[in-house]
């Protein structure tokens, strides 16, 4: 039985997202959390949050389930909504800035039904 966790238009691009993702992407679960918890980049916060809430919504789907056969079984990081902002430049003109977010959805299941 598999659990999914979301995390909507966290404001950061989704290019520096994928690269804390991949890290994490088929691990057991406890070993996921210790590392985004040791991770230096600043997304690794919110993404050690979605796994613990993927892990919760696991339990309430199956209570008295051993949790210690958890395995993070996909991730999936999406572009999520552009802001534009516009940045002054030399001689009146304007660059665009483009300030990216992304959606990212995590899904938890146990190693016996990886199949």
């Amino acid at each position: 039985m598999e659990a999914v966790a979301k995390l909507n238009n966290y404001p950061t691009s989704p290019r520096k997202m994928r690269l804390l993702v991949d890290l994490i992407r088929g691990m057991e679960v406890e070993k996921a959390l210790a590392v985004l918890e040791h991770n230096p980049k600043h997304p690794a916060v919110p993404l050690r949050k979605l796994v613990l809430s993927a892990i919760n919504n696991w339990k309430q789907k199956n209570e008295g389930g051993d949790e210690t056969s958890l395995v993070v079984k996909t991730v999936m990081v999406d572009g999520g909504r552009v802001i534009k902002r516009m940045r002054p430049a030399p001689q009146g003109r304007g660059y665009r800035v483009r300030k990216r977010s992304n959606h990212v959805t995590l899904v938890v299941d146990t190693k016996a039904s990886k199949n």
